[in-house]
């Protein structure tokens, strides 16, 4: 039996079942993109499927609406894979652990996928009705979305009709979006010079950070684990003598790091300012971060005496600096929209291997001019220290257009279905309406979906009655879209 098998609406959640059984992380979406591409194939309808695994289904006009405007659908194929420190998971060979939780659908130590997969469950669902009303109907499924939009940059629409687009990839029922932030992800990169040393050897760990999303959660003063990793192993290296073996943090540059694990040689006479140095450092985080991250927990643990690699007294100095100095979080918020981030920077993924040391950013602005002056801070910075910066997935902001022929449909219908006043908004996360925009002539386009929250972490849970009142929303606009 299907674990979704009696939710409602029941097809939307059959095919958001199926689609959770398969893997598709960032950059794993073949799997995922066959699995629609035969869908399409099993029903004879129109299909394409790019070198990059990017899908468009086409679907003609029921009767009644051949002379209707076209509709384009369109979500991504790709989610963010985060888990727990304890929840053992293949994300590139393994599908999600689904359950029902009162009201919400979770998938177990894991984040759910709901971004962006109930977009591709509406549009399957629908896709496989032949009940259903609807325009001619031009399904377009992106892939690596959550890399930077990679899919949607490279996509071929030159098959498509339509101008109307339902971006089915926002998290708040009854907020519908109009404009978004434009993006890029920096690499900033530092070779590495080793030295042979013998001491004792500590394992710090910084967890139970709340996480989240970079873009919608950037303003909640949520710690950073790669930032503050800096801080600590900063203050150490003033107060005792200290070589840095292993330094490794976050796992998605959009996603704020919710852990990082260092590890350290000291002197055996630092041993005891070591521990209370670390004693003393986490309360302090405690303390401040408090309401943001309650959980959050500074840990050392003795690994023994040993002989091995540590930076270079020039290499660690270097990373130190650059982890100390580099910019993070909310730069500038919009002074015409009230609590709006206009430009942000999120440090997501640390690595240091035999070779270098590396961290990645997602950038992200509502103005180009700032988007480049936060490239150039990271550009200076690092050529500075020796290292160089490596930019991808660049993508423009989504403009607000007056004249929306689909903004006022849907808000006619949202208010006629509801009876409640729906909102008109902008974002600080990316959407890939901007690229849509650049590839679709007056394009018209709307973003939406159903309640989702803490998405990008493995607290993900999905609304199971917003998801129905989004499905009946979605079937009511495809029926007056005559």
């Amino acid at each position: 039996m299907r674990v979704l098998e009696n939710v409602q609406p029941q097809k939307v959640f059959y095919y958001f079942e199926e689609l959770a059984g398969i893997p598709h992380g960032s950059y794993h979406t073949k799997a995922i993109s066959d699995y629609c591409m035969n869908f399409a194939k099993e029903r004879e309808l129109e299909a394409y499927q790019d070198a990059y695994n990017n899908v468009v289904i086409i679907k003609e006009a029921t009767a009644g609406y051949e002379s209707a405007e076209p509709i384009i659908l369109q979500g991504h194929l790709d989610m963010v894979c985060e888990k727990e420190n304890d929840t053992e998971i293949d994300f590139e060979n393994e599908g999600l652990r689904l359950f029902i939780d009162g009201e919400f659908v979770k998938a177990k130590g894991t984040t759910l996928g709901g971004d962006d997969g109930i977009a591709i469950a509406y549009a399957l669902a629908i896709l496989d009705s032949d009940e259903i009303a609807h325009p001619r109907l031009e399904c377009v499924f992106t892939v690596d979305e959550e890399v930077g939009m990679l899919g949607a940059e490279k996509i071929d629409l030159s098959m498509l009709k339509g101008h109307q687009v339902l971006n089915i990839d926002s998290d708040v029922e009854g907020i519908f979006l109009t404009s978004c932030a434009g993006g890029v992800t920096a690499e900033c990169s530092f070779p590495l010079v080793f030295d042979e040393a013998e001491g004792l050897q500590y394992r710090l760990t910084l967890t139970g950070l709340m996480g989240g999303h970079s873009g919608g959660e950037i303003d909640k003063e949520r710690a950073n684990a790669i930032v503050e990793i800096g801080r600590i192993l900063k203050h150490l290296d003033d107060t005792l003598e200290m070589g840095i073996c292993a330094l490794n943090g976050g796992l998605k540059d959009n996603a704020i790091p919710r852990e990082c694990i260092c590890d350290i040689l000291v002197t055996p006479e630092d041993e005891k300012k070591l521990e209370d140095a670390v004693f003393a450092l986490n309360r302090t985080l405690q303390k401040e971060y408090q309401a943001s991250d309650p959980d959050i927990v500074l840990k050392s643990e003795k690994l023994g005496t040993k002989k091995t690699q540590v930076l270079g007294y020039r290499s660690q100095s270097r990373i130190l600096f650059f982890l100390r100095n580099m910019p993070n979080g909310i730069q500038h918020m919009n002074m015409e929209i009230p609590g709006l981030p206009e430009t942000s920077l999120n440090a997501g993924i640390m690595k240091m291997t035999e070779e270098e040391f590396s961290v990645s950013f997602s950038v992200r602005s509502s103005v180009k001019s700032r988007k480049e002056e936060v490239m150039d801070r990271l550009s200076y910075l690092s050529e500075f220290l020796g290292g160089t910066v490596t930019f991808t997935g660049n993508y423009p902001a989504w403009e607000y257009k007056k004249d929306s022929k689909v903004r006022e449909l849907v808000l006619d219908v949202y208010r006629d279905l509801y009876q409640k006043e729906p909102k008109i908004e902008a974002i600080h996360a990316g959407l890939e309406c901007g690229i849509l925009s650049e590839k679709i002539e007056n394009l018209d386009c709307v973003s939406f979906g159903p309640d989702n929250f803490d998405i990008h972490t493995p607290k993900e849970r999905l609304s199971i009655s917003s998801t129905e009142r989004v499905w009946k929303f979605i079937l009511e606009f495809l029926k007056r879209a005559k």
